[in-house]
């Protein structure tokens, strides 16, 4: 009787706990989940963030994998779309407003994970591009680069000459002294993170050497958030962080968004992203693959074919905080979630 009452009074202690977090956050800033899904071919993938200036609203722009197409091993992930979000209510309301035509050749081809800066009076935007529709992984892939007045009407520039000719996951920011750094991830050199500056995005020089002690990795993200430079890549079971006072010399740290959290659709982990810093707050918008046990694994049937739950995916976010020097991200509590306009 003693063991049932103390279990009844510590379950009691977990409950009102997670209440009183859930009442420090205003119900109308607890972000949704997910927060994003894509509602003709449920496969969002690879989010980047995007203040537009006309619409002074932030956009999501995205891979539109074609996970509601039944076709063989991995061809939902190719013939591709860039596919556009713009967030309402402070980034509590995402509606889908359509895919950029990005062809520049006769045929249907591929586009991946872009990535988006605004530069002089322009947008410019890093994507990857693989020529045609493939069942298999592989296929040449290039980065190239558009540029917008309007985040709507795309010229293509061309492509840029890096590491190698099978590149992709582009993460731009611009340093102190306005030489704009674009880090990658190259196939060609065992999965490893690569870099190329630039004065003025159209003309790129490539440091020939990898910038992190590590292979098997993709999407970095590259920001700076109070007192170091950050970098988050991809592992596939979670995303590492790396730290740096310089943005040159980098520092292992350990992995986020390793483990499911509580959150409908939040799981197993998540994958490839970006990160919005405002002020003090900074917020990792990453996809998952909610039908899965692990982010990389699913089970072809005997026809070849990803079960549909297995080719889904979704948008969620998440809440980055320094502790101890370090990132860390907990979403299974309530976090305070409210996009405002970035400082100028």
């Amino acid at each position: 009787m003693i063991k049932n009452l103390a279990l009844i009074f510590f379950a009691f202690v977990g409950i009102t706990k997670v209440q009183a977090q859930t009442d420090s956050v205003p119900k109308d800033h607890i972000a949704p989940a997910p927060l994003f899904r894509d509602p003709i071919t449920d496969g969002a993938a690879d989010p980047v963030m995007v203040w537009n200036r006309e619409e002074k609203k932030w956009w999501m722009f995205y891979s539109q994998r074609r996970a509601n197409v039944e076709a063989p091993d991995v061809a939902f992930c190719y013939g591709t779309d860039i596919g556009i979000a713009s967030g309402e209510d402070n980034g509590h309301t995402w509606v889908y407003r359509g895919t950029l035509n990005l062809e520049f050749e006769k045929g249907r081809n591929t586009f991946w994970a872009p990535d988006i800066v605004y530069h002089n009076g322009e947008y410019h935007m890093f994507v990857v591009y693989i020529q045609g529709v493939r069942i298999h992984w592989g296929g040449k892939a290039r980065m190239t680069h558009y540029v917008s007045k309007n985040l709507w009407d795309w010229k293509f520039i061309g492509f840029l000459k890096l590491s190698s000719e099978n590149v992709i996951d582009a993460s731009l920011m611009q340093m102190p002294d306005k030489t704009w750094r674009m880090w990658y991830k190259d196939d060609a050199h065992n999965a490893e993170i690569m870099l190329a500056e630039s004065k003025d995005l159209y003309k790129w020089i490539n440091i020939d050497k990898p910038v992190l002690n590590q292979t098997q990795q993709e999407g970095p993200i590259n920001f700076k958030f109070g007192d170091y430079y950050w970098m988050i890549t991809d592992e596939w079971h979670g995303m590492r962080v790396y730290r740096s006072k310089d943005a040159n010399t980098w520092e292992k740290q350990g992995l986020i968004l390793d483990s499911a959290s509580t959150r409908n659709e939040d799981r197993p982990s998540g994958a490839h992203g970006d990160v919005i810093v405002l002020g003090d707050k900074a917020y990792i918008f990453y996809f998952t693959h909610p039908g899965r046990k692990i982010h990389g694994d699913a089970t072809l049937r005997a026809d070849g074919i990803y079960p549909f739950d297995e080719r889904r995916s979704s948008i969620q976010v998440a809440p980055l905080e320094i502790k101890n020097g370090t990132l860390v991200s907990d979403r299974s509590k309530p976090f305070d979630f409210w996009l405002t306009s970035p400082s100028p």
